[in-house]
């Protein structure tokens, strides 16, 4: 048994429970963050932080203030790569922590447009860049710090719990929104309510720094450190290096339906349900929690089923299925009925992204060697991220007002990223972790 392989030995070692908390509270609170910016750039901050004038064109200006951070992320994902590659996973996941939660917070105190002006937007820009930038060195530190204490056979399940922090995230964000719009009138949720969501990240942050520090260091990086095989320079190695350049080329593009998929039914579903289809706000952001708890419990069953079937059979599959139900779930969309909205996004969001999801964090993490493992997935997460999840919600937008609202046009922008994605898994050539 190698280094790596090793199970978790509780007398030097911290416990199984403490491993898994520790990388599935990170990024619970990191994604809530990114859920609260995201929710809101749907159905705040475009009559906030914008000049009022035409709704598309300011929902279009806060969908690209949210692109921006996934232009962000990539550079998160090469700064705290190469530290996490360089001087451990554990480090940098505590700085990630930080960024983000201090980012977040500021959110919640920044005056509107109507009170400095232009400033608002751009320091919107600003803090959504440094929370994009926490963002894209988290994800990949917290699979790993999973993924390479898992015992053998089970590095799919073990990887897969990070990913629950998504859909715990997603829950927690537009659930917060959902109470507050519940508990107060849009007057009153709209000059300060929104603003109590950001501003308890805080809270959170430090909850999951106490679990954090409680973890030592993955046997797969003490291993490197021993046998001082620790890469200079890890981008450039994952690009010089034959099959690592292969496989981050084929793993970008796999990942398109992913996060496509995400961002249709987490994000711009927000949009077109209240303004297309006209549900009332709070009903949507119910439907979206639920589909987001449902997600948090299928994905630990999809990385059971990607140590079992494969994780290249398991996220291609969800792929598949995300584009034979792309249609049909736009014509549940279009009812307008809360119980039929709600069982499209859970068996989307649900369901079949949930086994996207749950199968792809070990799938890319066995792409890379361990002295470039950091980097290398956080390139292909946070790189594709940029056309596959941040530009989404505003490709869909400007194709339904190309189309006068019909929705058949995006439809198929989506079939198309759920092919690309099927073919490109097939390419993909995992090394052995």
């Amino acid at each position: 048994m190698t280094t790596t392989d090793a199970p978790i030995d509780e007398r030097t070692g911290p416990r199984p429970r403490t491993v898994l908390a520790a990388s599935l509270i990170g990024t619970t609170i990191e994604w809530y963050d990114f859920f609260l910016f995201a929710t809101a750039a749907s159905i705040v901050f475009p009559q906030l932080f914008f000049p009022a004038g035409n709704e598309t064109v300011g929902t279009l200006l806060s969908f690209a203030t949210f692109a921006v951070g996934f232009v962000a992320r990539p550079i998160g994902g090469i700064l705290f790569g190469h530290l996490g590659d360089r001087l451990g996973r554990k480090t940098t996941l505590i700085a990630t922590m930080v960024l983000a939660g201090v980012a977040t917070a500021l959110i919640g105190v920044l005056p509107s447009y109507a009170t400095i002006g232009l400033w608002a937007p751009v320091l919107l820009v600003v803090l959504r860049v440094l929370g994009g930038i926490a963002l894209g060195g988290e994800w990949a530190g917290a699979v790993l710090m999973a993924a390479e204490y898992a015992p053998p056979g089970r590095k799919g399940l073990w990887g897969s719990s990070p990913q629950i922090g998504l859909g715990l995230g997603l829950a927690l964000g537009t659930g917060a929104f959902a109470l507050l719009g519940t508990a107060m009138d849009d007057q009153a949720f709209l000059a300060w309510g929104w603003r109590i969501a950001f501003l308890v990240s805080v809270l959170l942050v430090v909850v999951g720094l106490v679990v954090r520090l409680a973890v030592l260091e993955t046997p797969a990086f003490r291993a490197m450190q021993e046998s001082a095989d620790i890469a200079r320079v890890p981008v450039v190695d994952v690009v010089r290096e034959p099959a690592s350049r292969r496989n981050l080329g084929w793993g970008l593009l796999a990942r398109w339906a992913e996060g496509a998929a995400f961002n249709t039914w987490g994000v711009f579903v927000l949009t077109y349900a209240v303004t297309t289809i006209g549900m009332p706000r709070t009903e949507v952001l119910i439907a979206v929690t639920i589909a987001g708890l449902v997600s948090a419990a299928v994905v630990p069953v999809a990385g059971r089923l990607a140590d079992r079937y494969g994780r290249k059979a398991v996220f291609a599959g969800g792929a598949v299925a995300f584009g034979v139900g792309v249609y049909p779930a736009f014509l549940g969309l279009g009812t307008g009925s809360l119980p039929v909205v709600v069982l499209v996004l859970v068996l989307l969001l649900g369901v079949v992204y949930g086994a996207q999801s749950g199968a792809e964090s070990t799938l890319f993490a066995e792409l890379f060697p361990a002295r470039t493992r950091y980097t290398g997935m956080s390139l292909v997460y946070q790189g594709s991220g940029i056309y596959a999840s941040g530009l989404t919600p505003l490709i869909l937008t400007s194709l339904l007002a190309v189309t006068g609202g019909s929705p058949w046009l995006a439809c198929g922008f989506l079939v198309l990223t759920a092919a690309v994605t099927v073919i490109a898994t097939r390419q993909l050539r995992p090394v052995e972790m």
